[in-house]
């Protein structure tokens, strides 16, 4: 008997979770996986055609080239590239004979919208770093240490119960004790329970959530408009015909009035462009698919929970309408699965519990663990079969 009792004593102490202090816990993630691409997409790449603009600007020098009059210098020719990149205008007739003219300044802005559509879609994820994340952060700090100490206090009270028994004179009046704790639910710690279901009450880091994504669509679709609207107009246009009389050359009979110019740089605009839409065109669906995801709980997470006394979120239906504060830290506790020493023990537990339900009635890690660690096999038959009929 004594062989068994210290193997029990072994087995409730290797199933303790080990105490973390001090500066645990650094490497929380305040931002969910997909989001954590989005970010990187929105803005990385953006970045990266900006860089690839700059690249090609460097590496060719002027982004056109005039077709000057034979009979102009060189350094003539080199005003007539810089007035017309600095003008970047369209001289032409219409088919009526009517004079138009049509800004191209679109190409050279292009690196500098580039810069700010990057800085503008990293305004979301600004908001929700200064906004959200310090109570997310303390709100998961709370949650996974209460969750680990939740899983450690069960396990203590088993290591107690055991003791208890084992100094216990007379086994019926221990196990009438027993029952009658369970019954009185003396074992149940409901404090993290009652922290949840307030939680459910509360909407501010939902709102700042739907608010980032929402921001995301609305500078995605503006984005698009842009291009649509500024890009597509000159998309194909390789050549444009400029006019340099203006200021002292107005009454030079010896320049053109329109000189031919041509966009050296027309291939990278169409390739930013085309890509841009295209990137952020695919992401549209994809914050959609993020969005959705508030309207479902995560039902897995909190059945393994279940395991541990006064957690019954599921059992009693306290889940309602999943869009509030709880259903976005279970989404953040999925994400920080690893935090979660508890996790791994109580989803083995969950694995165990359903094989033995049908010999043993099983509720929570105080009773599987009563079960491992022997005291259920020297349980009264008569209380046995009492809890069998209070639980069939």
């Amino acid at each position: 008997m004594s062989l068994a009792r210290t193997a029990a004593e072994y087995m409730l102490s290797d199933a303790l979770l080990p105490d973390r202090r001090g500066p645990h816990l650094k490497g929380l993630r305040l931002e969910l996986p997909i989001d954590r691409i989005i970010k990187f997409v929105t803005v990385g790449f953006p970045l990266l055609l900006m860089s690839l603009a700059f690249a090609q600007e460097f590496s060719t020098g002027s982004r056109i080239s005039c077709f000057s009059p034979s009979n102009f210098t060189i350094r003539q020719a080199g005003y007539v590239d810089s007035s017309c990149w600095d003008s970047l205008v369209h001289h032409e007739w219409d088919a009526a004979g009517n004079y138009k003219t049509k800004s191209l300044w679109t190409h050279k802005v292009l690196p500098y919208s580039l810069l700010a559509l990057a800085v503008i879609m990293y305004l979301p994820t600004l908001l929700w770093n200064y906004v959200a994340a310090p109570s997310l952060s303390s709100d998961l700090l709370f949650i996974i240490s209460e969750l680990d100490k939740s899983y450690n206090r069960s396990i203590r009270l088993v290591q107690h119960m055991l003791k208890i028994r084992q100094k216990s004179s007379d086994p019926d009046d221990f196990w009438e004790e027993l029952e009658k704790a369970r019954k009185e639910r003396y074992f149940e710690f409901p404090l993290l329970e009652r922290y949840l279901a307030c939680k459910q009450r509360s909407h501010s880091l939902v709102a700042i959530y739907l608010l980032r994504n929402s921001l995301l669509l609305l500078f995605i679709s503006t984005t698009c408009l842009y291009l649509g609207y500024f890009h597509l107009n000159i998309f194909f246009q390789e050549e444009f015909s400029c006019s340099i009389k203006m200021g002292l050359l107005r009454d030079e009979i010896h320049v053109p009035d329109l000189i031919t110019c041509r966009l050296t740089s027309l291939s990278i605009f169409q390739m930013i462009s085309f890509s841009s839409a295209a990137v952020y065109l695919i992401l549209v669906p994809v914050i959609i698919y993020n969005l959705t995801r508030l309207c479902q709980w995560d039902k897995r997470l909190l059945s393994i929970y279940e395991m541990l006394p006064a957690f019954d979120l599921l059992s009693r239906k306290m889940l309602g309408c999943p869009i509030n504060d709880l259903n976005v830290i279970l989404l953040f506790l999925r994400a920080n699965i690893s935090e979660l020493i508890s996790f791994s023990w109580l989803s083995v537990l969950c694995v165990l519990k359903d094989s033995s339900s049908q010999k043993h009635h099983i509720d929570t890690v105080v009773d599987f663990m009563t079960l491992l660690a022997g005291l259920e096999p020297s349980k009264p038959k008569h209380l046995t079969s009492k809890a069998y009929d209070d639980h069939p």
